[in-house]
């Protein structure tokens, strides 16, 4: 009888433990993600996946649009990720110059992306929304992104000055350690996906002032 009281003390113990290891987890997975988010500037990580090496040659981000999930799954390569937005499937595909489409509707094809050189990498998409007037925090990344905007209007400032886009507008980025900050100066909603390459042993971004 003795034994079976200690076990069930054991097993409240254990129990009681759950919620704090869910709590630790999320606050670890947070840290993990470390997003440049702002006033009025919200991020959200669509999908990513971790590589231990990258295509050989000048990179390029794909992106493409499928009937269903489950094409755009089917139609993913090794260095190809695959996200819903915007009411739409998508295939992030990262590839060589030259490489042919996966047979989904062509969105963008961006590039060439600034080299990235580490140990190991992360392939991320992140979805952002601003209002007019939202900006990203001042920061930089261990590695290069793609910006591909869905609607609205996004300003991309740097130490060498500002670029501005528009719907359906693209661009490849800086190299890693690039400060930057990204800003919705006009009056209507901004919605654009980002696509990074960073070294994964880093973290994701880092908040920083401009020179």
């Amino acid at each position: 009888m003795k034994n079976k009281m200690l076990n069930l003390e054991k097993v409240k113990v254990w129990m009681q433990m759950i919620p704090l290891a869910l709590m630790l987890g999320a606050v670890a997975l947070s840290q993990n993600q470390n997003l440049p988010t702002g006033e009025g500037f919200e991020i959200a990580v669509l999908t990513e996946k971790e590589v231990a090496a990258l295509p050989q040659g000048p990179l390029f981000w794909r992106v493409e649009t499928f009937p269903s999930l489950a094409a755009a799954q089917a139609a993913a390569g090794d260095w190809g990720l695959t996200a819903e937005a915007d009411g739409k499937a998508w295939l992030f595909t990262l590839h060589t110059e030259g490489e042919g489409s996966a047979s989904g509707t062509l969105m963008a094809d961006i590039g060439p992306m600034p080299e990235v050189v580490a140990p190991s990498y992360l392939l991320r998409v992140n979805e952002a929304k601003a209002v007019p007037g939202g900006s990203s925090s001042i920061h930089y990344h261990p590695g290069a992104e793609a910006l591909y905007v869905l609607s609205g209007e996004v300003s991309f400032r740097t130490d060498e000055g500002m670029v501005t886009l528009g719907a359906e507008q693209a661009m490849a980025g800086h190299t890693a350690g690039t400060v930057m900050q990204l800003a919705n100066d006009s009056s209507t909603d901004l919605h654009q996906l980002v696509m990074f390459i960073v070294d994964s042993t880093q973290p994701f971004s880092s908040k920083a002032d401009f020179h």
